[in-house]
Formats: structure tokens, sequence, C-alpha cells
């Protein structure tokens, strides 16, 4: 067998990301180590996803507990306790009457919008077909979700992309002109677009936009991939709103860094759907399900919560006493433990610095800085960031 050195890059993986050449080895706490031995503060999380930091204790004995059965996968085809009891915790803290387990955020948008076009056509028939996304939307990168993203270099190499799916600009009088009810089976929404640049959207227009909706028998998605499961200070970000969506989708944190997304629909919307109608083959497993499980209790408990509304309020006051007292930062937006700050600078060179300092974050656009810390990490650490952050920023 051919030995590659684990301190050489390699060329047999597909060239789509333009990776840093350190080998990241070890993580502990909220910190990342390469192969050297240099530590990183992270306040990228592996994009929300690691949401309790590295090696947690507990989370650790879950992932070897659940695989004590000898069950890490059966298929979909028979039943295990795991994924039932998922959808079970699921249900009872969250709008929902329905779960579908998927693999990963994209699938979960995937089949959100076949669910909405099944409803929708039992509403109005075939011409009720069409999906809306909002400017600044990134949804995945399928050929469904592609179409609902808006990032014209992520889209044109790929053209043509899935049809009925459109973009409307995030005003709701241009809302009101491109819902027709007798077209329009869905609208799709981020609480707070990520990629987009860390833009929250308004209360009031998340209100205006499900009572739209509702009246038109357009049925709201909400895409909560990057900002639920406790990242905004509540389980699920809409819930400041006060809104129920009929469908909504999650992923990212939600096994710990296992792979797992899901779709959460009200039984109005969920009930058209068939034996046959759509599936999957690792969803919902029996390994990833046990892990997801523990990781639920953990960010849907009260104290964690409390912990990020109060860290985040903190980290949104000391970066906009940044922006005060530094002309290179244009704005700062965000809310909990998810900010985006506008820099003068291309993002890449900030990004850069900051990982020769120590620190990682990542980006949300050419000149968007986008700040995702685990979930856990303490004020002292956060102080830390900023402090570093500050200096990348120059």
């Amino acid at each position: 067998m051919t030995t590659i050195p684990t301190t050489s890059p390699t060329d047999a993986l597909l060239g789509v990301y333009r990776k840093p050449p350190m080998e990241l080895v070890r993580g502990a706490g909220v910190e990342l180590f390469d192969a050297d031995g240099k530590a990183y503060l992270d306040f990228v999380a592996g994009i929300a996803v690691n949401a309790l930091g590295y090696g947690d204790a507990e989370l650790m004995r879950v992932m070897r507990d659940a695989t004590e059965s000898g069950l890490v996968h059966t298929s979909n085809l028979y039943r295990t306790a795991p994924g039932e009891q998922l959808a079970e915790k699921l249900t009872g803290r969250t709008f929902a009457d329905r779960v579908f387990l998927s693999n990963s955020g994209a699938e979960a948008n995937e089949g959100a919008f076949k669910i909405a076009r099944r409803w929708a056509r039992t509403m109005g028939g075939a011409s009720k077909h069409e999906i809306i996304a909002l400017r600044g939307a990134f949804h995945g990168r399928l050929f469904g979700t592609l179409a609902a993203t808006d990032r014209p270099s992520y889209r044109a190499p790929f053209r043509p992309l899935a049809g009925g799916i459109s973009i409307v600009e995030r005003d709701l009088e241009e809302l009101d002109a491109a819902l027709n009810p007798e077209t329009v089976a869905a609208v799709i929404a981020e609480p707070v677009q990520g990629e987009g640049g860390v833009r929250v959207l308004e209360h009031s227009f998340l209100q205006a936009l499900r009572e739209m909706t509702a009246q038109r028998g357009i049925a709201l998605i909400l895409d909560e991939i990057q900002c639920g499961y406790g990242r905004t200070g509540t389980f699920l970000a809409h819930e400041q709103a006060g809104i129920v969506p009929d469908l909504l989708t999650v992923a990212k944190p939600m096994a710990g860094g296992l792979p797992m997304g899901a779709i959460l629909a009200t039984k109005a919307v969920a009930d058209v759907m068939q034996p046959g109608d759509h599936g999957t083959t690792f969803g919902g497993g029996p390994f990833v399900a046990s892990v997801a499980s523990y990781v639920f209790d953990r960010l849907s408990d009260s104290a964690l919560l409390t912990h990020v509304t109060e860290q985040g309020a903190w980290l949104g006051a000391a970066l906009r006493g940044l922006a005060e007292r530094n002309t290179r930062i244009r704005a700062v937006r965000g809310t909990g433990l998810m900010w985006g700050i506008d820099i003068v600078d291309p993002a890449k060179d900030v990004i850069g610095r900051a990982m020769e300092m120590g620190l990682l974050i990542c980006s949300a656009g050419e000149h968007t800085i986008r700040l995702l810390p685990p979930l856990v990490m303490t004020r002292r650490d956060l102080e830390r960031g900023v402090e570093l952050l500050t200096r990348a920023i120059g």
C-alpha cells in the first residue's frame, strides 16, 4: 500500500476548494491544531457545524455508545428507534408535526421544494409550482437549490438550472407583485442570510411575509440550516419573530459534525406525501440519529441558549465599537453568535492575516468577514478573538 505523507497536499481530491497549506490534525475545546502544533482559535466552527467545539467528552461517549449495537446503518426499509426518537424530540420542541431526516442541508432544501410542490399541486394543479427565493439567498449547490441561490458565479457554469425557481428582492412590494396565488407554490427565506452577508431579516418583514403567503395559499419555507439550532439565542431563529412556517430546514450542527439534515413540516403540508414520493438511503440512520439526539438536548437547553444570547450581545457590542474606531470597517450585522463585518480590504486578505495570527474566520462575500464561533465559546475566548481580528483588519 502506498503511503502519502500527511503533511503533503494531494491532487487526488477534486479541486473545488482553495485550501490553505496547513493540515489540521487535532481539536480541543474551541481550538484547532495543525501538524506543526500551531493552535488556531476557531471562529468558523466548521461553517456553523461544531457548535459544541472539539473533544466534548459526553459527545465522544455518545458516539462510542452508538456503535455498540452494531447498527450503524440499516436503511429506511426498516424501523430503528434513534431516528424516531429524534423526530419526536423535534416535533415536541417546534411547530412541526412531521420530520424527514436527510444527510445535508442542500438535500433538506431540495426535499422541502418537492413537498411544497406536491402540496401546492393539490391546491391549484400543475400550474401552481413556482418557488420564490430572496435576493442574497444561499440554499445549496444542487440543481434546485442552486437555482434558489443568489450567487451568479456559482450559477453561471451550470446553466440551465432547475426551472420554476426565481429570485425576488427583499422588498415586500416586489414580493406582493410576484406572489401570484395561481402559480406560486412556495417562498423560501433564511431568517438570517449567512452566505449572503449575514443579513438579519427584520421580524416585521418575516411577519408580513408569513401573512402574505398564508392569505394566498403559498407555503412558507424557512431555511435555518446555518442560523438555527441555537445560533441566534433561540433554538430556531424564527421563534423571535413569533411566526409559524409551513416547512423548515435544519442541518449543520445537528449531529455534532456527522452529516445530517432535516425537513420539519406541518401536518397539513406533509400529509400530501405518499410512500415512494421521496427517500434517502442514509438519512436518519441509527448511529447518526443517536448522536443527533444528544446534540439536540444540548443545543435546545435553556442555559445554553441564554449563554448564546448573552455572549452574542457582548460580541455585537464589541464589533460595533470596533467599527466606530476603525475606518476600514464599513458595517457590522448579526445576532447571537453569527456576525458579518463589511470591510474595505478583500475578505481573503484579512482571513489570511488572521490565520497567520492563529485565528480562523471565513467570508460571506468578497468584502465581508463572517464569524461563527462554537456556541460554547467563553467570554475570554471571544475577547481574544476580537483582539486578533482587530489586528488582522489593521
